[in-house]
């Protein structure tokens, strides 16, 4: 397995992965819209996708980083907002090798370091981030204000 920074090239690979992560979370399928919004991520680089590369050049799954700040730290921070991995490639480590790019990302980026939020169901990602140095954090309380 190869990890790499995406290119405009894997869009279309891109947006079928981004297409099947939204429809784990319940979201309806629309691969139109994956393919746009994963468009305009690359093109406007508001964001950082890694892949993850199979030696037969398919791509298994990608992680997409999201740039924050400290204020209290006054550094970068990085928000890993989505980690899908195919379900043809699962429990080969790939989700593992995807946040290591991660990492890679915020050392790469003097960024003080990265945080992410999953759903108290998602069995797999929650015990999956302990075991890569995540630490859930039990002394924050977590609102969100939205307008759809």
């Amino acid at each position: 397995m190869t990890y790499r920074k995406a290119k405009l090239e894997d869009l279309e690979a891109i947006a079928e992965l981004f297409n099947a992560y939204r429809v784990f979370y319940r979201k309806d399928a629309d691969i139109e819209g994956a393919k746009a919004f994963v468009l305009e991520r690359i093109t406007h680089q508001d964001s950082e996708i890694f892949v993850a590369e199979t030696t037969e050049k398919n791509l298994a799954g990608f992680v997409q980083l999201y740039p924050l700040f400290s204020s209290t730290r006054m550094k970068k921070l990085w928000l890993l907002n989505d980690l899908f991995v195919n379900s043809d490639y699962r429990g080969k480590g790939i989700s593992v090798g995807l946040i290591e790019e991660a990492k890679t990302l915020v050392k790469t980026t003097n960024a003080c370091g990265m945080f992410l939020e999953t759903e108290k169901s998602n069995t797999i990602g929650n015990n999956l981030y302990p075991k890569t140095g995540f630490v859930l954090n039990e002394g924050s309380n977590y609102y969100e204000w939205n307008i759809n």
